[in-house]
């Protein structure tokens, strides 16, 4: 039996504010009968802001299906930047990070919070995930195409506000954070990385920004009905990296 009913892949943009519409922010979501569609931005928008697709994935999540969420922005900082500000819980990251980079207030842009910011790191700092990967950046990689810096400075404020939602308590599992292993029935919110899926896939018609977010729903579905995500969930670590990538997080897919 698959793990969940729906899947829902975002493709993520750090740019202009947390209630900007912005094209390059993708919804589709899929089910086990259906292959992924687009998801609108609620009317009368005709793009999604980040505020708006945070209020998506909270009614997602609180429904009683099982929801698997991926998201393209990075869930986490490297371990050097946590032994830097004696950070030893992802909880606590959150909530520093959201204390430096209030990047969810209505108004707030990444740029603007970037100057002289006493949270920060350096673009050669690269959590053990990403170095696990062929291409992927530095979370404080900034101003590089393809990196996902801006988007990840813009993303974990709504991750922690999720996380501290009521009507979630029991019910998310926020991926590797909450533990590698799933229990059954639980909702899930994961870091995707659409390199790492998007050549699997004819892009058809779709934007490269559609395509992205259509690629992640769509792996995510279809392993799921292979029956790998148990596997996907559980990357060959050793034990010391396994603690490691509890802080700083893990990329769906990277084994």
């Amino acid at each position: 039996m698959p793990m969940f009913d729906h899947y829902i892949g975002i493709d993520y943009s750090g740019a202009q504010t947390a209630t900007s519409g912005m094209r390059a922010l993708q919804v589709y979501a899929a089910d086990r009968k259906h292959p992924p569609r687009k998801v609108t931005a609620p009317p009368p928008a005709r793009n999604w802001s980040r505020a708006t697709v945070a209020a998506y994935c909270l009614q997602r999540l609180r429904d009683d299906a099982r929801v698997i969420i991926g998201i393209d922005h990075g869930f986490s900082f490297p371990i050097d930047y946590m032994q830097r500000y004696a950070i030893s819980q992802w909880d606590e990251f959150l909530t520093d990070f959201r204390h430096h980079w209030p990047t969810d207030a209505p108004d707030m842009r990444v740029e603007s919070l970037r100057a002289q910011n006493p949270r920060t790191g350096s673009a050669s700092e690269l959590r053990l995930c990403e170095k696990w990967t062929a291409t992927a950046k530095s979370v404080f990689l900034f101003d590089v195409q393809g990196s996902v810096a801006k988007s990840t400075h813009a993303g974990l404020p709504w991750l922690l506000r999720l996380r501290q939602s009521l009507a979630l308590q029991g019910r998310l599992h926020c991926w590797p954070f909450d533990g590698f292993a799933v229990a059954e029935g639980k909702s899930v919110l994961a870091e995707a990385y659409p390199s790492l899926y998007r050549r699997r896939f004819d892009r058809q018609q779709r934007s490269s920004d559609e395509h992205d977010a259509w690629s992640i729903a769509a792996w995510m579905r279809e392993s799921d009905r292979r029956d790998l995500l148990p596997g996907y969930f559980q990357p060959p670590l050793a034990s010391e990296e396994i603690q490691q990538a509890l802080l700083e997080g893990w990329i769906l897919g990277v084994c």
